[in-house]
């Protein structure tokens, strides 16, 4: 039998249609599943946010490792990784160096002030996570003060969860260009590097917004804040209202705040901090922080902390003197309302103690050159047992 020329081509078309569809089905990657060692494995060109849901979805195999290589987003979004509720207890590790950047240059407007970066924050952590769920041995960078307010593909955090509506303003979408933490949220961070994230307002490197559920804490260990900056405050860390966080051998090394002006601050009438500027770490009134053998220097000021209850303990403020920033006054190392569980500490630059509330007798001021080798490690007999050290010593 014979088919009309018209018919022929209709029967093509149909089955070119269908071997389209047939190959557009095969190209969908095969769904993640646990290996030999019990965990999903990452490699460059794989999506780590599949394997972060595998792992969601699976009650009993919960690490995923990523492989050493650069990894960015495929789309404009508002995090490139997010964990929600449903995530709760996945531990995500790097297997050798492994580089998460907010920075997709073929993708990004190459005329947006935010170019190359194409998400708000790197890593997200929304409510209903706590310290069973790990991020560990990641570089992050590239964050530039994307700030999208779309929901797409998916939104990262519900309107409302467990009881809770939340209100998500400024400081959800556009803080916290490398990591953002959101809600009831306490994740364990731990080896990690942030380096050359920018944010505005605020956090550069990390914001913790836990909106007035504080009684547990982030938990920030083994990391490396470098070269972070923000338009306001905190430019590696900054803990806003109502937040808690704790700090344990982290090295702060040139993180500039104050790049322009508080135009949050303007709103209300009064600008944050104006005349000498916020510190590598803010710490907001209501918030709170544990910080214990870290180690601040060549900062845009240390630490500026305006809560009650925090406590710092056998750590290095030294030389936080850099430039960048628009304050016109000099450059502190210490601004502390409740100084009560400072000691151990070793201080000195321009203005060690901003408020005088240190206790001299607990802590060195006009502190001893640490002599920082390469590493930031001091080499100075005085500072063993403060300070960070790297952890694979």
């Amino acid at each position: 039998m014979c088919l009309k020329p018209k018919s022929r081509n209709k029967v093509f078309r149909s089955l070119a249609f269908f071997a389209l569809c047939l190959l557009s089905i095969g190209c969908d990657p095969p769904p993640p599943q646990p290996q030999a060692d019990a965990a999903y494995h990452v490699y460059p060109g794989d999506s780590i946010q599949a394997a972060l849901e595998a792992a969601a979805r699976d009650s009993i195999h919960k690490t995923v490792k990523v492989h050493a290589g650069t990894y960015r987003p495929q789309q404009a979004s508002q995090a490139m990784l997010f964990f929600s509720a449903r995530h709760d207890g996945i531990a995500l590790e790097a297997v050798g160096r492994v580089v998460l950047t907010a920075a997709h240059a073929e993708q990004a407007d190459p005329d947006a002030e935010s170019y190359p970066a194409i998400v708000n924050h790197v890593v997200f952590f929304g409510d209903g996570i706590s310290q069973r769920t790990v991020l560990r041995g990641f570089t992050i960078t590239g964050a530039n003060n994307f700030a999208s307010r779309s929901e797409g593909p998916k939104p990262i955090q519900p309107d409302s969860s467990n009881g809770v509506r939340w209100e998500k303003g400024l400081f959800f979408y556009a803080d916290g260009g490398g990591i953002k933490v959101f809600g009831r949220s306490y994740p364990t961070l731990e080896e990690l590097e942030l380096h050359d994230n920018y944010a505005s307002p605020c956090g550069g490197g990390i914001s913790i917004e836990h909106r007035g559920f504080d009684a547990e804490a982030v938990l920030i260990k083994n990391s490396v804040f470098r070269n972070n900056s923000c338009q306001i405050t905190g430019a590696a860390v900054d803990v806003l209202p109502g937040s808690a966080a704790v700090l344990d051998n982290c090295l702060f090394v040139g993180n500039v705040a104050n790049l322009g002006p508080d135009y949050v601050g303007r709103r209300g009438g009064v600008e944050y901090n104006k005349a000498h500027g916020s510190g590598a770490l803010t710490v907001f009134p209501g918030a709170r922080v544990e910080v214990r053998n870290c180690t601040f220097t060549d900062n845009w000021n240390g630490v500026d902390d305006k809560g009650r209850g925090s406590s710092y303990r056998n750590t290095i403020f030294w030389m936080n003197v850099r430039g960048g920033g628009i304050a016109p006054s000099s450059r502190y190392e210490v601004d502390l309302l409740d100084s009560r569980r400072f000691s151990g500490c070793f201080v000195r630059g321009q203005i060690d103690d901003l408020r005088g509330t240190l206790d001299p007798e607990r802590n060195v001021l006009q502190a001893p050159d640490p002599q920082f080798d390469e590493h930031y490690r001091p080499q100075a007999p005085a500072y063993a047992g403060v300070g960070y050290r790297p952890p694979k010593e």
